[in-house]
């Protein structure tokens, strides 16, 4: 993966990282009801779940791609007309600090990082929307595990650092994200608007 493309993908994960999502939302609930120290466990067992979602997604779409790069291409316009919805949608939704859930009783770090695992692994959207999303910036030519560990690894770690924001400041950010959530959605959306409809077309 060029810099460029990286640097691309970088931004439509941050973008990702900071939309509306079960996985946002529930670090953010847990953040203000058990601590961010106790919210790590939710962090960690998500990003162990995106990690599953990413390599099953991959790996499935290499399999078609060894059989016919002519899949590439058609994932790729499917792919860009997916993101391109799913755009519109996270420009339309409700600011996340809106959504918060009503208090709980005190968790284990064990429940809480198998709650966040099971909300990436088990969210259909998430798979949809890796396999839409990774085709854009798999090049056949390279190791596909490579590309695995540097694209896996970068999601994982923008949402890891996102969340443990949110994590973090639960508190003080909701306020805020009552008044800008929307724009800032907005934002997001654009991006993914942007990226489905110029990467497909990228040779």
């Amino acid at each position: 993966m060029s810099l460029d493309t990286w640097l691309v993908y970088l931004l439509a994960s941050i973008g990702l990282s900071l939309s509306p999502g079960p996985n946002g939302l529930l670090a953010l609930t847990h953040g203000a009801l058990h601590g961010h120290r106790m919210a790590l466990f939710t962090i960690f067992g998500g990003s162990l779940g995106f990690m599953l979602v990413i390599a099953l997604s991959m790996f499935g779409i290499g399999a078609l791609i060894a059989s016919s790069v002519t899949w590439l291409v058609v994932l790729k316009w499917v792919g860009g007309a997916y993101l391109v919805w799913l755009g519109i949608q996270v420009w339309r939704s409700p600011p996340l600090g809106t959504q918060m859930a009503a208090p709980a009783a005190e968790r284990s770090g064990a429940s809480l990082f198998r709650q966040g695992l099971l909300s990436a692994a088990t969210n259909p959207k998430g798979l949809l929307f890796f396999a839409a999303f990774l085709p854009q910036f798999i090049d056949p030519a390279r190791s596909l595990v490579v590309q695995f560990f540097v694209m896996a690894g970068t999601f994982v770690a923008t949402e890891v650092a996102t969340e443990f924001v949110l994590a973090s400041a639960a508190h003080r950010i909701r306020p805020w994200l009552g008044r800008v959530g929307r724009r800032f959605n907005q934002a997001c959306g654009g991006v993914f608007v942007a990226i489905g409809t110029a990467l497909p077309l990228r040779t």
